[in-house]
């Protein structure tokens, strides 16, 4: 939706059905879309599967015996194949120590409702890093046992006070969806609106100095 709102035309690939996902969707395996169909983009965005590298795989969830695979460095093999310029989000965790962090992204930088910090790496184009605003307060919800104001949503899970999903889909600015796993998946909006921003002005910038 970022991309959209950034004046792009959009097509989405997963390897599931998103039946709620607004622009044009082929299903199947992304990193084979990228490596067949890649080339034939201006700008790509991928956001490949975080369990093998997120905090609650390495902490919390650790003992649980489930083996995610890693997507990071395949990901990063097909966009490489294309020649195109690309992104890569994730989250704050393991990745960080795997990928080169140009961008670090956070909801208060577009005053949002939620904090959601994402990092992303930009290949073959780049962008001067924005600033992180200093965070207003808290995250509100209940934290073992005790409950917290703040003036953030934790979008994600079930239990803790965490809003509703008219609460989510506002802090997040998503509309498209409805269904709790969805928006939890998600990253704002804003994000990928100022990353497409930010490349149409590079690529701008490219074709006048050529």
């Amino acid at each position: 939706m970022g991309l959209h709102l950034a004046g792009y035309n959009v097509v989405g690939v997963d390897i599931l059905e998103q039946p709620r996902y607004p622009f044009e969707f082929h299903q199947g395996d992304a990193i084979d879309y990228i490596a067949t169909n890649g080339a034939d983009f201006d700008l790509i965005s991928a956001g490949p599967p975080c369990q093998h590298d997120c905090t609650l795989t390495a902490g919390t969830n650790k003992g649980r015996g489930v083996d995610y695979p890693d997507l990071l460095e395949p990901t990063r093999a097909a966009l490489e194949s294309t020649g195109r310029p690309y992104v890569i989000e994730q989250p704050p965790g393991r990745a960080s120590k795997r990928m080169r962090v140009d961008v670090t992204l956070c909801g208060e930088m577009f005053g949002l409702q939620v904090l959601r910090h994402r990092n992303f790496e930009l290949g073959h184009w780049s962008t001067p890093r924005p600033v992180h605003q200093p965070h207003r307060g808290r995250v509100a919800g209940m934290r073992h046992g005790e409950w917290f104001t703040g003036p953030y949503f934790a979008v994600y899970g079930d239990g803790g006070g965490k809003g509703s999903v008219a609460e989510w889909q506002t802090a997040m600015g998503i509309g498209w969806t409805d269904v709790r796993r969805e928006l939890a998946e998600a990253i704002p909006p804003a994000y990928t609106e100022l990353l497409g921003r930010r490349f149409a002005e590079h690529h701008a910038t490219a074709l006048t100095l050529a």
